[in-house]
């Protein structure tokens, strides 16, 4: 049995379009790309995933009243600062925000998780700078 070794991994790029998908769904597929979960030299302990760009951050769905019932909480780690903001508030403001949060709860929690989402580029539009990137010989 080989074990594989950090200069064996090959990085891919994936354009995933959300527009109308169902957020829990697509984001288990997100984090197994950004973890390389598909690939048959994965090992837990080294970073194996791939690059993904997500486009129409704007379109993605929850299914029940999460719409107005989901909250997302932070702070600022002063007193008083504990901001709590519900999915449709969050949804206006910054859409990508909301793919990304859910993609970090679904990565391992270990130290490769900012390396993983470091690969993770999440757009609210169509357009994305990096076009050149999925373009095949």
């Amino acid at each position: 049995m080989k074990t594989t070794k950090a200069s064996e991994i090959k990085r891919e790029w994936h354009q995933i379009n959300v527009d109308g998908k169902i957020l829990g769904r697509v984001s288990s597929d997100i984090a197994q790309l950004l973890m390389g979960k598909g690939k048959s030299y994965f090992v837990r302990n080294l970073d194996c995933g791939d690059y993904v760009v997500v486009t129409n951050a704007k379109g993605i769905k929850v299914t029940g009243k999460k719409a107005e019932n989901k909250n997302y909480y932070r702070h600022s780690g002063y007193p008083g600062g504990f901001k709590k903001e519900t999915f449709a508030d969050l949804m206006n403001r910054k859409p990508e925000e909301i793919i990304r949060h859910a993609v970090k709860g679904m990565l391992p929690q270990n130290r490769l998780r900012d390396k993983m989402l470091k690969r993770l580029f999440v757009f609210p539009e169509a357009e994305h700078k990096y076009e050149d990137k999925f373009k095949e010989n």
